[in-house]
């Protein structure tokens, strides 16, 4: 069903919009955990979303950076803000990520790299 239609729907049956269900977003199980990217070398880097549509993230070498999260199709998007802003946003699939998943990307550098998700902010 389209969204004008179900929002039709709602408005005959007496609904108000806060009753209809919030789609879910391919991201809320990151909500509140870790994801951490494996390099060729073994060294890791994690990132961390926020429901705000922020995000901040520790590199391989432990560098901080931090910016904002979207989502494009099966894809979360990344754009930098700190330590400074990036002038391109990367876009890595994420799919059906939950605790305990792991899959296969493409780091901003092109490397192959295993991705999973970890329970908690460690």
């Amino acid at each position: 069903m389209r969204p004008l239609i179900i929002l039709s729907l709602a408005a005959a049956l007496g609904l108000g919009a806060a009753a209809l269900p919030a789609a879910a977003s391919p991201v809320d199980q990151a909500f509140g955990n870790t994801i951490i990217s494996t390099y060729p070398d073994g060294r890791t880097a994690r990132l961390w979303l926020h429901a705000d549509g922020s995000y901040s993230a520790k590199g391989r070498r432990g560098d901080p950076s931090s910016g904002r999260w979207s989502i494009k199709g099966a894809k979360v998007c990344l754009k930098q803000q700190k330590p400074f802003g990036a002038p391109f946003t990367y876009c890595t699939p994420f799919g059906a990520a939950k605790v305990g998943a792991s899959w296969q990307g493409k780091a901003v550098t092109g490397e192959r790299i295993t991705i999973r998700m970890v329970k908690g902010q460690g």
